[in-house]
């Protein structure tokens, strides 16, 4: 019985709410008309980073996938590195890890590194196999392996650091 009141209480106050007159729009007030900055090209690439970098975090939890290309796929290493670069920058990069380490692109030091540059591993102590997006901070987000989401790690772990390989600045370089 107790509940049926507060039931009813609930369901009268819900209904209530529905049947109040609309509000009347707001009054539109013309603001000051300004000027805004001019971006230089470094702080464009350093934007077009962070864009890159926004980007690659929405993917975060998205299932690998071997060969996978985009959300609703899953991802690999390097079709996760495609499609972020193509959604956020509106960049063509190169679909293997080895074409990628290969760019003609800035190759920044370890401790150089900028949101949105790539990082190349190789896994095996061999070739370039493996490969994420520097985000800052010492940290890079990938694609990890067979059974894994797309996460983000410590660079100076060191498993990676055993593994890294080097850098590509692809920003600002297209």
């Amino acid at each position: 019985m107790r509940h049926s009141a507060l039931l009813i209480l609930f369901l009268t106050a819900v209904l209530a709410g529905c049947s109040s007159a609309p509000k009347s729009p707001p009054v539109a007030v013309s603001a000051p008309v300004r000027t805004l900055p001019t971006v230089t090209p470094s702080d464009s690439s350093q934007i077009l980073g962070n864009d890159v970098v926004f980007q690659a975090f929405s993917l975060v939890g998205t299932p690998y996938r071997w060969g996978g290309t985009s959300p609703e796929t899953g991802f690999d290493c390097s079709g996760l590195i495609q499609y972020v670069y193509r959604e956020a920058a509106g960049m063509s990069l190169p679909r293997t890890t080895s074409d990628l380490y290969n760019l003609n692109v800035a190759r920044p030091a370890e401790s150089a590194l900028a949101p949105g540059d790539l990082v190349l591993f190789a896994m095996n102590g061999g070739r370039v196999n493996h490969a994420g997006i520097y985000i800052g901070e010492g940290r890079f987000l990938h694609a990890p392996s067979t059974g894994g989401v797309v996460r983000v790690d410590e660079l100076e772990s060191s498993f990676w650091q055993r593994t890294f390989k080097g850098a590509r600045r692809v920003i600002g370089n297209h």
